[in-house]
């Protein structure tokens, strides 16, 4: 018997209902049902100081009746206080708390200093499933949607504050941590809604990699209405760029850029061009949308409204080809007959085609071709110039200018393209008023 014990003391013997344990010499009887039984139990009751008893219910009618019935074992009536605090808690456990839809502050859950360190912003965490999540995707890929919601979103910390410093209306705001809602500024901020969500959440909907953690919704802004910052417009030249039939994202976002930084006074897109608010766009553009007037959708009727009296308009010529000698650079009549055949595959009305680029004559683009208000129309790599650029071009004695390129490059891309001319525009401009400004002065003396 003895070494019967002996074997059996590191192992675990079943007998029945019940389980004998043993560790070394020591015997330990466990009555595995009643340990079960013990572990499923609960609460029942909480005994509070002053001697009253509160037990633990499911639903207000069950909380009625044991209100009733204690009152009337107890013979008087509890306190206020205690009344209080007990249907606090039988309301917390009956699951009676739900999201209200309002917004809700996080200090007690966080920390007591977050309203602080917002300016007394108050914002509410997204619950599980929520629809406005969704939404923010439609908005990001649906042209249909934004333009009949009315609605652009915008992500980034930088674009959200250019946007709000030209003074566009947000309506959303997503944001994944404090820390990233304190880096906008929380002043222009007091009538958003303000939405906290998980970081994993947000990256379903982002287009990007390692999103930022911060996304907006805002009114569809009208370039008329916005307030551009005044030391980027005291800096502009009256240069103005057209695009036509610019139908790449990245493309049309670069030259965005570029007119941006060109000074231009304002950019112009026909109905042809993709979406500006597209975002793959407005990444490309790294905010020229809230430094200088943007207008699309524009028919050519509309475009010469948005334009001076006296602006002579260019179009941007890119087949044309640089030979070994730079006098014996091409002349009118090559450069007339290369778009001449392009354009005769596409367009059934030949003779108008020929007529308006017989008037659009070639010029070098380092010539002076920008010596007062200027406009410029660039098109896309896919698509011809449009005939109505052509004919804008012919009425205002505008010009083709045109890059010379080395042989065997078929033509330059439309941003880079682009980007050579406004440019160039900009440096005649700015010397043709540094001349007028010391005639004036001379004049003076």
């Amino acid at each position: 018997m003895a070494a019967l014990m002996y074997n059996v003391s590191r192992g675990c013997v079943i007998f029945g209902e019940h389980s004998l344990l043993f560790r070394g010499h020591n015997q330990i009887l466990v009555n595995s049902r009643r340990y079960v039984r013990a572990l499923r139990r609960r609460p029942v009751a909480v005994l509070y100081p002053n001697g009253e008893r509160e037990t633990f219910i499911k639903s207000k009618e069950t909380a009625d009746k044991m209100n009733q019935k204690m009152s009337k074992l107890k013979g008087k009536n509890l306190s206020d206080s205690d009344n209080k605090y007990r249907k606090e808690r039988v309301s917390e456990r009956a699951g009676n708390k739900k999201w209200s839809g309002h917004h809700v502050s996080e200090c007690a859950e966080e920390s007591p200093h977050i309203m602080d360190r917002l300016g007394g912003l108050r914002y509410e965490k997204a619950p599980p499933g929520d629809n406005r999540l969704a939404k923010v995707s439609s908005v990001a890929r649906s042209r249909s949607f934004r333009e009949k919601e009315g609605k652009v979103l915008l992500e980034g910390r930088r674009l959200i504050c250019d946007a709000l410093s030209a003074g566009a209306s947000p309506q959303t705001l997503f944001f994944s941590t404090v820390e990233r809602l304190q880096e906008l500024p929380l002043d222009k901020l007091q009538q958003v809604k303000l939405i906290k969500v998980k970081y994993e959440d947000m990256k379903t909907w982002s287009d990007l990699v390692t999103p930022q953690g911060v996304i907006a919704i805002f009114s569809k802004p009208d370039a008329s209405r916005l307030a551009f910052p005044k030391d980027i417009r005291h800096q502009s030249v009256p240069l103005f760029l057209i695009c036509d039939n610019v139908r790449d994202a990245g493309n049309l976002g670069t030259i965005l850029r570029c007119a941006a930084a060109a000074g231009c006074d304002r950019v112009l897109l026909t109905k042809g061009c993709v979406d500006a608010w597209e975002p793959k766009v407005l990444r490309a553009a790294m905010g020229a949308h809230f430094r200088l007037p943007v207008f699309p959708n524009l028919d050519w009727d509309d475009i010469s409204e948005h334009l001076p009296k006296d602006v002579i308009v260019h179009i941007a010529d890119n087949c044309s080809i640089f030979t070994k000698d730079p006098a014996s650079a091409p002349v009118s009549g090559q450069i007339q007959n290369v778009t001449l055949d392009k354009s005769s595959e596409s367009d059934s009305d030949e003779d108008s085609d020929e007529l308006s680029l017989a008037c659009v004559k070639p010029q070098v683009y380092h010539e002076s071709w920008a010596q007062k208000s200027t406009a410029l129309v660039i098109g896309g790599e896919t698509c011809e110039l449009s005939l109505e650029a052509l004919g804008l071009a012919e009425e205002t004695e505008g010009r083709r200018i045109f890059v010379p390129m080395a042989p065997g490059v078929e033509s330059l891309n439309s941003a880079m393209a682009a980007s050579i001319l406004l440019f160039e525009g900009r440096r005649q401009l700015l010397k043709v008023s540094d001349k007028t400004r010391r005639r004036a002065r001379s004049k003076m003396l």
